[in-house]
């Protein structure tokens, strides 16, 4: 099945506009979302082996996730499943709604295995998404996998508005979302990787945590109980393009205020050298790079953040994985999930299903019983 999307439907694709393709597919996904039998048929083609992780109190059925930037508005979030993802990271979502970026504002690089995106958090704002999670819930439709939500900030927030501006974000979504990721590393809102500083990031922990304290004593006076088991997860999203002295920094606060998580990493603003004028061209432009040119640092900095918390801060490893051995080396440096973006547009629907079943074929080489046993054994520790 992959052999015919790379050969026959991938070069029709990929010889018109990138983003008008994106937004086709996903039309064609919310299509299939909402009907029983479409889905019970993708799953039938790339439904993805069980391989369970558990996973920040929450349980994954595989360790392969969508990562966000895909389904900004959870369009087509009962697809995702069907399509043999353990999980899925809607958005990014801001508070405020808004268009993006001007176009055009993807790009791919074809021979590299890569796409340059400076879409800049086009979105409808949180309160429409929140009503389209509601929906997805109301027709019974809502995936048995996690959900998670990337939340950024509104372009039209000053830095120093920030905190409140993703905590409204967080309050609309919490009864909807099992886990949140704090987007402060997209390259493409202006000024937005400042807020990776330790004590500008420290004051948007200070509001989404706060946000989600109040919500959970909210839940315990209507009747009920909140065990820590149930209560939404909280991560933060890093730049490859920080220094480790500054990944240092944010881990120490991402332990000092006992959040669930990092997600490693977001697209670069670096650029490989290449002789092909092709590739240089769409170098050339502005945004994040994804895909294959990102998969080695990405994996330097899962690595580098599993020794430097003893393994004791839970990791998804994203940047440049197209297949099991790639999502094989993250794990092994340190990931305990991984996440896809680029390797689906260029692999095809298939790719979760395929990775799973290399992934459940190299557990079972490796001789370990699960696939947890794995996380860290190349790290070096």
């Amino acid at each position: 099945m992959s052999w015919l999307y790379r050969n026959l439907l991938r070069p029709a694709l990929f010889a018109q506009d990138a983003e008008t393709i994106h937004n086709r597919t996903m039309r064609a996904l919310s299509w299939a979302s909402r009907r029983e039998w479409a889905r019970d048929a993708l799953q039938s083609w790339y439904g993805a082996p069980s391989l369970p992780v558990r996973f920040a109190g929450m349980t994954f059925p595989n360790p392969i996730g969508l990562a966000a930037g895909m389904d900004k508005s959870a369009e087509a979030l009962p697809a995702w499943e069907s399509l043999g993802f353990g999980f899925t990271e809607l958005g990014a979502v801001t508070w405020h709604p808004q268009p993006g970026n001007p176009l055009p504002r993807v790009f791919r690089a074809i021979p590299e295995g890569a796409i340059v995106n400076r879409m800049g958090f086009n979105n409808p704002g949180a309160e429409r998404v929140a009503e389209t999670l509601a929906r997805w819930r109301r027709l019974g439709h809502w995936p048995s996998h996690p959900v998670g939500m990337n939340v950024g900030k509104s372009k039209i927030v000053p830095l120093e508005e920030a905190p409140e501006d993703y905590a409204r974000s967080l309050r609309v979504l919490l009864p909807h979302i099992d886990f949140f990721v704090i987007n402060v590393s997209s390259p493409n809102t202006p000024n937005l990787r400042k807020l990776q500083d330790k004590e500008a990031l420290n004051g948007i922990l200070d509001a989404v945590l706060e946000a989600r304290s109040k919500a959970e004593v909210q839940s315990k006076d209507t009747g009920g109980t909140v065990p820590q088991t149930n209560r939404k997860a909280v991560l933060v999203k890093v730049a490859p393009d920080l220094s480790f002295e500054a990944l240092d920094e944010i881990l120490q606060l991402a332990q000092e205020r006992h959040l669930d998580g990092i997600v490693a990493t977001n697209t670069t603003v670096g650029r490989p050298e290449t002789n092909l004028s092709t590739v240089q061209k769409v170098y050339a432009e502005s945004g994040g790079l994804s895909g294959r040119p990102l998969r080695q640092r990405s994996t330097e900095v899962i690595r580098h953040m599993f020794r430097q918390t003893r393994g004791q801060l839970p990791i998804i490893g994203v940047g440049g994985i197209f297949t099991a051995a790639d999502a094989w080396e993250k794990i092994a440096a340190g990931a305990s999930l991984i996440q896809v973006y680029t390797g689906l547009v260029y692999e095809g629907p298939g790719v979760a299903r395929e990775i799973g079943a290399g992934l459940l074929e190299l557990v079972e080489q490796k001789g370990i019983r699960r696939l947890e046993e794995a996380v860290g054994i190349e790290a070096g520790l």
